[in-house]
Order: C-alpha cells, then sequence, then structure tokens
C-alpha cells in the first residue's frame, strides 16, 4: 500500500510540474500560433490601475486608459505579418506574434522581454543563465517596439543578451543609435538628432529666437532636450525656459508640475513658440489647462503627438493657437484602410484589445459619433468585463469610420516597415534553411541579415544604416480648423541629407512664410544700419539696437556685428544698409577753381603774346635794345609762355603722362627763364661795378650763352634722373572717408624739392646781382624790377611749402598753379610791364637822344658822387698817415669817377647805344 501511494504521489507531482504556463489575462494582448514567432510592444493602455492596497503583493497589475491610436498600431502589425502569410514571399513558413500590452510601464514592458527570452517549447516560463547563447532558442525570434524610448531602452538591455532583433516604429531617442550599448537595436524611423534639426532649422527659418521647451523627465526627454539645445545654438535660438513633466501619468505630481509650466508660459510674454517634448496624455493635460487659461502659443509638436486624434478632438483645442508637428513620413496603407474596413468582431482570448475595443462601442452605444471619443476616455479608465454571449452581438458594428479617424499615417507606416524589415529578411535567412523548423536558426544570425536587408515598399526603397536606423525623414504638418473640426494637412517635407525644406505647391509655402509674422523674440528686432549689443549680464538673444558707425554697414535684420566697408573703394554713413562707391575726384576742367585758374594762365598767355608782339614793333628802340637783345626777350617771354601752359597738366584727370610732364616742363622752362634773367643781372653788375678787379672778374665771368646752358643743363639732368629712378605716378589718395582722390604722386619728394631748390639758389643769385644795380637810371632801371620780381617768387614759394603741406584733397594741384601763377606774373610784369609802359606811353622818352641825356645826367651825378666819396677817403687816409699831400685830390677823384662810370655805360649799352657812347665820351674829354 505505502509503495502504491508512493506512486500515485510521485504521478500527481509530474503531472503538476507539466501543467503550462498561466499568464494573467491582461498581460498578453493578442497572440496567433506560426512557424516563426515575433513578439509585439504597444501601450495599448496608458497606465496601470492605481491601486490603494499597500503593501501589495508583487505581479502584473491591470491596465486602464484604452488608447485607439495604439490600438490601431498592433492591427497594422498583425495586418503587415498576415500579408506576408498571404504572399509568397515566405513560402511555406507562417509567421505567428505574440503582443504585449506595456501599460506605457517599463516594469510591465520588461515581464514581456523575459517572456519574449523564454526558452522555446518549454513548461516552464524561465530565461536559463548561459555563458554563451549561441545555441540558445527563445519562444520568439525578433521583437516589434515599444513605442516609446524610455520603454525601448529598458527592453533593448534585456534582449541584448541574446542580441534578439528589436525593431521600433517610434522609439527616437538619439542615444539608441549607439550601437555599442544596444548592439541588436534597429528602428524604422529617424533619431531625435534630425528631428531636433529640423525643429531648429524650422524656428531660425521662422525668424524666432526666444523660445520655451517642454519635456518629459526621462531618458527620451532629457536626450531630446539636450540634442535641441545643441540645435538651437547652432542656429541662434535662445531657450528662455525648460520645463520637466514627470514621465508617467501615474506621478502623483503631475498635475502639480503642468500647473506650474502654465504659470511659467504665462509669465513669459515674449515667448510665444514653446517646443513640446510630450507624450500625448501629457499634452491632453497640458492642453486641457492651457484653453481654461486662454494661452495661446506657437506649439512645435513632437512626432509622438503630432497627429494625434486623442488632441485634436480635444474641446475648443483650436483657441490653443497655431500648432506645427513633425511626423514621420507617410507611405501607402491603403490596404490596412480597406483591412479596417472589412474588420468583423469575432469573440476571441486571441485578440484582447479588439475585444475591449468592441466592449467599449458596446458601452458607449448610446452615445452620438461626435461624442464618443469622451465615452471611450471615460469608461477606459476603468476595468470592464467582457462576456461574448450576454453583451456584444456577433454582427455588432465596429464603427469602422471612427476607428479611422484615430489613425496616424506615420507610424503605422513604420509598424508596416519593421515588420517587412522582419519578412524580407527571414526570406534572405531561411532560402538555406528550413525555417518550418523552429530550431532552424537563433535571433543573433536574423540579427546580422536584418541589418543589411534591402526591400522596396510603394516604389521606395529601405534600408538601415549603420546606426541601425532608417532615414525616412519628415512630413511638416498644420493644424487648421475646418468646419468646426481639426485637420492636420501637410506642408512640407524635411529633406535629412540636405537639412531643407520641400513644398509642393505655392499656397503650402505661403503657410511657412505666414509664421514668419508671429513675433517670438526677446528683444526688438534690429532693422538694417543696426547691430545687436548685448553686456554680459543679459542672454545673447536679449540685447540693445545700435547703429553702425561710418564706413560699417548691415544689410540684415538682427546682425551681430556691421559689416566693414572695403575703405579704398567704398564708405557707408552712421547707419547705412550697404556701402556706397566713393567718387574720384581731381581738379576737374569744370571745376570753378580750375576754370578761374585757367583763365589766369590763359591771360598770362594773352600777355606774353601782346609783349612779344609790342616788342617786336619796337625792335630798334632804346628801351629794347637795353632789355638784353630780342633774342633774350624772346626766350625769356618763351619761358613765361611755357609756364603758364604747364599749369594745364594740373588739370583734368591724372595720367602718367601728364604727371611727369607738368613738373618737367615747368621746372626746365622756369630755369631756362631765371637763368636769362640771371645774365641780365649780372651784366648789370658788371655795368655799375667800379671796383676794377671785381669789374675785370665779372667780365671773364661773363658768358650769356655758356651760363644760360649750364644752368639748365642743370636742372635738365636732375628732371631727367627723376624721371629714370622714381617719376611721379597717377596715385589713389584712399585716406578721406567718402572720396578718392586722383592725384599725382610725386615719386620722390627729395628729387622735387631739389628741382624746386635748385631754381630757389638761381632766383637768389638772380636777386643779389640785381639788387647790386637797383640804382640805375628810372626810365631804363631793370634791376629794380627784377630785385621785385625775385622778392615775389620768393614770397610765394616760401608760402608754398607749409600750404602745400597742409592741404590735402582735390585742390591740392591747385595750390602749385596758383604759386606758379603768382611768380610768373610777379616776373613777367616786373621785367616787361614798365618796358611796355614807357614803349607804349612815354615814347618821347623812348628815342636817342632821351636816352643820352637820362645816361649824362645819372653819370655826372654818380661821377660826383664818387668823386666826393673819393676826396673823403683821401682826406681821411691822408689824415691818418701823414703822407700824400691834400692838394689836387679833388679834381683826380672826378676824373677817375668818370672813367669808371664811362667804361661801365659803355659796357652795359654797347650793343644798343653805340653812337651815343662815342658822343657821351666826346663831351666827356670836353668837361675834363
Amino acid at each position: 500500500m505505502a509503495l502504491l501511494i508512493a506512486l500515485i504521489t510521485c504521478f500527481v507531482i509530474i503531472l503538476a510540474t507539466s501543467q503550462p504556463c498561466q499568464t494573467p489575462d491582461d498581460f498578453v494582448a493578442a497572440t496567433s500560433s506560426g512557424h516563426i514567432m515575433i513578439g509585439g510592444l504597444f501601450a495599448i493602455h496608458e497606465k496601470l490601475l492605481s491601486s490603494e492596497d499597500f503593501p501589495r503583493p508583487p505581479g502584473i497589475q491591470k491596465c486602464v486608459g484604452f488608447e485607439i491610436s495604439v490600438f490601431l498600431q498592433t492591427l497594422a502589425m498583425i495586418h503587415s505579418i498576415e500579408m506576408i502569410n498571404n504572399s509568397t514571399l515566405l513560402s511555406g513558413v507562417k509567421l505567428g506574434y505574440e503582443i504585449y500590452d506595456t501599460c506605457t510601464e517599463v516594469t510591465v514592458a520588461i515581464a514581456a522581454a523575459l517572456k519574449f527570452l523564454s526558452k522555446f517549447n518549454g513548461c516552464r516560463e524561465i530565461t536559463e543563465f548561459k555563458c554563451n547563447y549561441s545555441s540558445y532558442t527563445p519562444r520568439v525570434k525578433a521583437v516589434i517596439g515599444a513605442g516609446y524610448s524610455e520603454i525601448s531602452m529598458a527592453v533593448s538591455r534585456i534582449l541584448n543578451l541574446q542580441l534578439m532583433p528589436q525593431v521600433s516604429y517610434e522609439s527616437t531617442a538619439e542615444i539608441l543609435s549607439d550601437k555599442i550599448r544596444f548592439p541588436s537595436f534597429l528602428r524604422t524611423v529617424p533619431s531625435d538628432f534630425y528631428q531636433t534639426k529640423a525643429m531648429a532649422h524650422l524656428i531660425q527659418k521662422s525668424g524666432w529666437n526666444w523660445i520655451g521647451i517642454i519635456t518629459t523627465d526621462d531618458d527620451y526627454g532629457r536626450q531630446a532636450l539636450n540634442t535641441f539645445v545643441v540645435q538651437t545654438v547652432a542656429n541662434n535660438v535662445c531657450i528662455a525656459f525648460k520645463e520637466v513633466l514627470p514621465a508617467f501619468i501615474s506621478d502623483d505630481t503631475i498635475e502639480i508640475r503642468i500647473n506650474q509650466t502654465l504659470e511659467k508660459i504665462i509669465a513669459e510674454a515674449h515667448v510665444n513658440v514653446i517646443v513640446v517634448f510630450l507624450r500625448e496624455f501629457h499634452v491632453f493635460n497640458l492642453f486641457s489647462k492651457a484653453i481654461e487659461r486662454n494661452i495661446n502659443k506657437v506649439w512645435i509638436a513632437s512626432d509622438n503627438w503630432s497627429t494625434a486624434t486623442k488632441i485634436t478632438t480635444i474641446p475648443n483645442v483650436e483657441r490653443i493657437g497655431k500648432i506645427v508637428g513633425f511626423t514621420f513620413r507617410k507611405g501607402n496603407i491603403s490596404s490596412f484602410q480597406s483591412f479596417l474596413q472589412n474588420l468583423q468582431m469575432f469573440p476571441s482570448d486571441h485578440n484582447k484589445p479588439l475585444n475591449e475595443y468592441a466592449m467599449l462601442l458596446s458601452a458607449c452605444a448610446h452615445v452620438k459619433d461626435s461624442d464618443l471619443s469622451q465615452c471611450f476616455s471615460n469608461h477606459s479608465q476603468k476595468t470592464l468585463f467582457y462576456k461574448a454571449n450576454e453583451n456584444i452581438e456577433r454582427n455588432f458594428s465596429m464603427k469602422n469610420d471612427f476607428l479611422w479617424d484615430y489613425n496616424e499615417p506615420g507610424l503605422v507606416h513604420s509598424v508596416q516597415l519593421a515588420v517587412f524589415a522582419l519578412g524580407y529578411a527571414l526570406r534572405d535567412l531561411c532560402r538555406a534553411r528550413d525555417c518550418q523548423n523552429p530550431n532552424a536558426f537563433q535571433p543573433w544570425e536574423l540579427l546580422e541579415v536584418l541589418k543589411n536587408v534591402t526591400f522596396t515598399d510603394g516604389g521606395n526603397s529601405f534600408h538601415f544604416d549603420a546606426h541601425g536606423d532608417m532615414n525616412t525623414g519628415y512630413d511638416v504638418v498644420f493644424w487648421k480648423e475646418v468646419n468646426g473640426h481639426m485637420t492636420i494637412t501637410k506642408v512640407a517635407q524635411y529633406d535629412l541629407k540636405n537639412d531643407v525644406f520641400i513644398t509642393t505647391d505655392q499656397e503650402t509655402k505661403n503657410e511657412l512664410q505666414n509664421l514668419k509674422q508671429i513675433r517670438s523674440k526677446c528683444s526688438k528686432e534690429c532693422s538694417p544700419g543696426q547691430m545687436k549689443k548685448t553686456t554680459r549680464s543679459q542672454h545673447i538673444c536679449c540685447y540693445e539696437c545700435v547703429n553702425c558707425p561710418e564706413n560699417h554697414y548691415s544689410n540684415q535684420t538682427d546682425m551681430d556685428h556691421c559689416l566693414l566697408c572695403n575703405n579704398k573703394t567704398h564708405w557707408a554713413p552712421v547707419k547705412s544698409t550697404t556701402c556706397f562707391e566713393k567718387e574720384v575726384e581731381y581738379l576737374n576742367w569744370n571745376d570753378f577753381l580750375a576754370i578761374l585758374l585757367l583763365a589766369l594762365s590763359l591771360l598770362g598767355i594773352m600777355f606774353v603774346l601782346a609783349i612779344g608782339i609790342i616788342f617786336t614793333r619796337n625792335l630798334n628802340t632804346p628801351v629794347v635794345k637795353s632789355s638784353g637783345g630780342l633774342m633774350v626777350c624772346y626766350v625769356i617771354l618763351l619761358c613765361h609762355f611755357l609756364n603758364f601752359t604747364s599749369t594745364g597738366f594740373f588739370i583734368g584727370e591724372p595720367q602718367d603722362f601728364t604727371c611727369k610732364t607738368r613738373q618737367t616742363l615747368f621746372g626746365v622752362s622756369f630755369t631756362l627763364c631765371i637763368s636769362c634773367i640771371l645774365t641780365k643781372s649780372l651784366k648789370i653788375l658788371l655795368a655799375f661795378s667800379f671796383d676794377p678787379n671785381l669789374q675785370n672778374f665779372l667780365r671773364g665771368l661773363y658768358k650769356p650763352i655758356p651760363i644760360i646752358f649750364t644752368c639748365t643743363g642743370v636742372q635738365v639732368v636732375i628732371c631727367t634722373l627723376w624721371l629714370i629712378f622714381a617719376a611721379p605716378a597717377v596715385e589713389e589718395d584712399v585716406s578721406l572717408p567718402r572720396v578718392i582722390i586722383l592725384e599725382c604722386e610725386e615719386g620722390s619728394v627729395l628729387a622735387f624739392g631739389t628741382m624746386l631748390g635748385y631754381i630757389a639758389i638761381l632766383a637768389f643769385i638772380c636777386f643779389i646781382f640785381a639788387f647790386k644795380g637797383r640804382k640805375l637810371p628810372e626810365n631804363y632801371n631793370e634791376a629794380k624790377f627784377i630785385t621785385f620780381g625775385m622778392l615775389i617768387y620768393f614770397i610765394a614759394w616760401i608760402t608754398f611749402i607749409p600750404v602745400y603741406a597742409t592741404t590735402f584733397g582735390k585742390h591740392l594741384p591747385a595750390v602749385e598753379i596758383i604759386v606758379i601763377l603768382i611768380s610768373n606774373y610777379g616776373i613777367l610784369c616786373c621785367t616787361f610791364f614798365p618796358k611796355c609802359y614807357v614803349i607804349l606811353c612815354k615814347q618821347d622818352t623812348n628815342t636817342k637822344s632821351a636816352f643820352l641825356k637820362t645816361i649824362y645826367t645819372y653819370s655826372s651825378h654818380s661821377a660826383d658822387s664818387l668823386a666826393m666819396s673819393h676826396v673823403s677817403l683821401d682826406s681821411t687816409h691822408s689824415s691818418n698817415t701823414m703822407t700824400r699831400p691834400s692838394s689836387g685830390g679833388k679834381p683826380a677823384a672826378r676824373q677817375k669817377s668818370r672813367d669808371l662810370q664811362t667804361q661801365a655805360l659803355e659796357h652795359t649799352f654797347k650793343e644798343n647805344a653805340t653812337s651815343a657812347s662815342k658822343t657821351w665820351s666826346r663831351k666827356r674829354n670836353l668837361s675834363i
């Protein structure tokens, strides 16, 4: 008997241990058998049912808050698997699925992940610990999901143990692209790096720089915030405030934090644009309270809620302001729409979300379609118990149109891509394997094929990049009120590769342009012509506007710095929006001063010509003959003519030729003129020098033609060397703020000074010689007028040096012209005008007899004066030495004076008054 009892006991124990594992009703969402099982993770409910019992026993709690949009994503996975099973993609191989509801809780998702990793076909659902899982076969080969990044990260760390492929359809946290930490994670959506980049680009493009951001306190929210901050800095956008809400709706403080966030939004009056990285239930509560407070802003929606029907159906949601959203790019989901249209209710334990949807429809059967969403929300916050035969008829209407309204095309397409990617990877893997056998391959083998799979859907090719991301891009959507309902309209596509927004028509382009009319800035916009000025205590987006200084400009709004004009060619006034080209200035022919100076030069040329005519018509008169002869007069007049002509080279646009010609022409011609006058001065000094020794020396020195050629030749050498080694050239003076002075740069200041200094030396010698002979007879006294002419020259050029050195601008050449005219007119007038006056107005004095009389009178007076001087000197000498007798001194002195005076006069006027000299000699002898 004891042996029988022992056998029965062992049988009961074995039978008990061989029973299949029991799973809580609310944990498994939907299942379907197949050769290859695919796991699914969807947040079909928004939270766990709160329990007042504490402490409570550990276990999976019930979920409440049915999410219709996520339910549709679950149906999209089921539909996609059915499409593959009904196609020839996997011939003879059927895909099954095991979908779990995460209830938006990491703990529940981890429990599901542990079930995925449990050993295939085992009674006890346990995960065996192994050092190497290469040959370990879990119950599923891959996982689709989860939706939220926070949950995907936790699940991925569990699945990494066996390198089980995890393909997410919505998780966008940038950290998930790190293949070191998440080697088995892939996704069919871009990472938040691109979404935040697109948002920052849109904000910058719309002219906003002072914004707020609201995110969740989890890995997803913190990653999105950090990435977005980096992107805003790169686009010169500032974040006025950062509000972080609790990640899970079960948190008791979430309502308090939402109220604090709304207070912050109200306080920041300049912030009119807010970026929202939240989940649907966060946004629902936030917007519901914001509507009550009449908060109207521009909301930038992340892909989490940008197309959420739950939020678009909030009462009076249009009062919240403008909503611009980023959503995953849509694909062809027409087959899914047909699937929903033909969806029927078949009560079964294999699809609990479908059963719950049917129960909610049954519970809200009495409500209008417009209030169906609110009824669903109220009833889904508590547990509904479903009895198939009592509450729901087999042919109950599923209200498929209502269901389609909650569809989010971007997410549905992402779920389809995830399933298709696994299907095509399995096709490639199963070509050489019998995949009807669950042990044909392990998950890590599927992962290697999945990373490199390429497939097409709707004519587009898809593949995972090196980070496991499928960069499909984004659609930009606007929320618009149409007939009292909020609709979502696509206005642009965001190209990830080129970082540009692509619009399809002008209307949608205008929608984006209209965003610029909304102001969201810390400071008033600085207009063109101004720049931003910030202090250390201010944020870079908070600034003052100051005008651009002179020679700087800004041609756009809100420029950080004014741009510098090219000082050489352009200029700008204060607060300028552009640079203006500098005007090129020079002493133009049309300039009034140039015309005046040119007229004076022409008048001088006319005087020269008139004097030449007068002298030509009076060649044989004593005045002309006493002027040095016709040849000397003509040479001097020619020099004056060239001097007046040289002034024309100082006027007009400077050229290399004019720059080189004007100084050379003036220097050589003026030197020639002074050289001729020098010979005349030397001749006068010779005539009236009564020292015999000096007179003999001057007679040997007096060689008119060699003197003229030598003096002029030295100047020619100076000018030639100047032109060879440092010739004057055209130069642009850009030192003035608004004009470019086109002028002749002298090339060498030393050469220029040497040329003028040489002329000054000759003029000074000429002045000394003329000064010595200033007491000639009044009617023919050239020495006195030469002295005056040289004085005028010195005064003009001495004045010229400081004036020329301190003058700048286009009138600088006029200074030199004026000096040339003054010195030229001074010498011309002093040399020729007195003679012309005698020739024209005192013709009675311009005769031979008058000439002889003047000379005789002057000679007699000079001889007497000289004799008296000699007597005085002799007397003084006699009184000092007491050796020379005093008698006979006066007649001897007078005789000596007259002899010397006669010799000087004969030498002075021998070419012009030979007959007069002979007559004067006879009279002198008689007098003696």
